[in-house]
């Protein structure tokens, strides 16, 4: 199952914490979360019973500030983008956002591949298959 979730990639927010010591889960990441589970149910994803392979190509939109050299090396997939958030972020949002949508527990994933792009249109592109 391939699913799209538009939008520059987010990465999982650090717990915060109360006065009283409780941690909770910042609102943008929760919202983040909310948006990847739909997305997914949206797509018709299945739930798996087994194990899950989970691959993540994070796209990240171009700056405008890029120098026509800099495009060039883009453009040839040469020039990666070295920027927040951090890929295993990306990716653990993702895992978060599909926990109980397309797998009872994230512990299922026993693979994971992610990798960062430059594109036009910011979005992350998700495949979720059985594990063979």
């Amino acid at each position: 199952m391939i699913f799209k979730i538009e939008g520059q990639p987010q990465g999982k927010g650090r717990p915060r914490f109360t006065k009283s010591g409780h941690a909770f889960t910042p609102q943008a990441t929760r919202d983040y979360e909310f948006l990847i589970a739909s997305e997914y149910k949206e797509a018709k994803g299945e739930m798996f019973d087994g194990n899950v392979r989970v691959n993540i190509k994070a796209y990240y939109k171009i700056p405008k500030a890029t120098t026509k050299e800099k495009r060039g090396l883009i453009e040839r997939g040469l020039l990666k983008p070295a920027v927040k958030p951090d890929i295993d972020n990306v990716i653990k949002a993702i895992l978060d956002g599909l926990n109980s949508v397309a797998y009872h527990d994230d512990n299922q994933v026993v693979y994971v591949d992610g990798e960062k792009f430059y594109a036009e249109e910011p979005c992350v592109i998700v495949e979720v298959s059985p594990y063979e």
